[in-house]
């Protein structure tokens, strides 16, 4: 091989800029037409109508509405569950904390279920093990475009009757037994942030088939005023969580784009996957059994009993060839976050953790061995639909040579 100072770097196509994105004349245009008519609001616009109508299409759900984020999305739909203050929800241990504030912010107890080490993913098991008769909805998350086990979630969700909350900010058009992941619970939430499989910069969208549900997601979104009620009013206490028509006119393009982005970002996984599959000390993650995975990253499993220092070893390696790389992904699980932690929430009240079950905000780590054994192993690669088979060719050799400077 190539010594690594000799080695002809080449530059991975980066999703943070315009190298790693499909922008182009189709979003400029209709970028130009938001500005050109002056209407810059979604309530007057054309674009976020369009938008929510071709995304509910394209996944096959009866309604779908535009937000100004990720966190906005998850937000909307927990509201919509309504739960009572000191109401458990059940969530993910390893997430964004834009997914979980909102479980705070609407009084209810964010309950942490462990993960499966080689996914990163709850699992029927570890949600079971924190039920309660107080559990008022269930967070799953499909992490790195990887879709949890549904089909058991569901049974299982659905025997107790808990709403299934599905966060699919990273896994646009990933399939799980058939089915849509975001299209399988109660809500699915998705996110048009930077890096994700479609974009507008931060924006989100939520979905549901349930008229109730979609009606109070509507409702949220908009500070809980009835537009077009024959006497509206603001019927419950909300946010302004609206798209601009100008976010909405980008993500309509994207939206255009989503398949072959996604398609792309699959082909080159799988040549990944097949040009590094023969390297000890390494594997990467694969969807469950009836899944397909979109890849919002390439995730790795390293053994540090055969790669000295594990992940953050092989990460410091790949640093020589100018492949970014994220190991150990959010480092600490959320439960060991200061608001937590130290239930820093609304002034010095603690609320709504005075309102919970000692079991439910136990954080010791005895209670969580899959997700500090999947946090210690797991290196997060980029990938993104700019990639070709040279930066393929080249992230793997990569690899290969990362791993032989840091065998053990």
């Amino acid at each position: 091989m190539t010594p690594a100072t000799e080695k002809e770097i080449v530059k991975l196509p980066n999703d943070q800029d315009a190298s790693g994105r499909t922008f182009g004349a189709e979003e400029i245009a209709a970028v130009t037409d938001v500005l050109t008519s002056g209407v810059l609001i979604t309530t007057k616009g054309k674009y976020g109508k369009m938008l929510e109508e071709e995304f509910a299409r394209k996944l096959g759900v009866k309604y779908a509405y535009a937000c100004n984020s990720g966190s906005a999305a998850v937000h909307v739909a927990i509201a919509a569950i309504n739960p009572n203050p000191g109401d458990e929800i059940v969530t993910t241990s390893i997430t964004d904390m834009g997914a979980l504030t909102p479980i705070i912010f609407q009084g209810a107890i964010p309950v942490f279920a462990d993960v499966d080490p080689k996914t990163l993913n709850v699992t029927a098991e570890t949600i079971e093990r924190v039920l309660s008769e107080k559990t008022k909805a269930i967070i799953v998350t499909h992490l790195f475009g990887n879709p949890c086990e549904m089909k058991a979630i569901m049974e299982l969700a659905d025997s107790r009757n808990i709403p299934v909350i599905e966060d699919t900010a990273q896994s646009f058009m990933a399939m799980c037994d058939g089915k849509y992941a975001g299209t399988i619970g109660k809500i699915g939430a998705f996110s048009f942030q930077q890096g994700k499989q479609m974009t507008t910069g931060e924006g989100g969208i939520v979905v549901t088939d349930d008229d109730e549900i979609a009606r109070r997601m509507y409702l949220f979104i908009n500070k809980a005023w009835g537009y077009g009620d024959p006497n509206p009013d603001h019927y419950f206490a909300s946010l302004n969580y609206r798209m601009t028509e100008l976010q909405a006119a980008v993500s309509y393009e994207q939206l255009k784009k989503l398949d072959h982005s996604v398609a792309q970002r699959q082909k080159m996984a799988a040549l990944l996957d097949e040009k590094i599959k023969d390297i000890d000390g390494i594997e990467s993650y694969k969807p469950v059994e009836g899944s397909t995975m979109t890849y919002w990253k390439f995730c790795l499993r390293v053994d540090d009993t055969k790669i000295e220092d594990g992940s953050v070893g092989l990460s410091k390696a790949l640093k020589t060839y100018d492949v970014a790389s994220a190991p150990r992904y959010v480092v600490k699980p959320a439960y060991k976050c200061m608001v937590f932690r130290d239930q820093n929430t609304f002034g010095d009240s603690h609320y709504p953790f005075n309102l919970a079950r000692p079991e439910a905000v136990d954080y010791n780590d005895d209670n969580f061995p899959g997700t500090i054994k999947g946090l210690h192993d797991v290196l997060v690669l980029p990938i993104n639909e700019r990639y070709e088979e040279k930066h393929i060719e080249f992230l793997a050799d990569s690899i290969r040579e990362a791993v032989a400077q840091v065998k053990k």
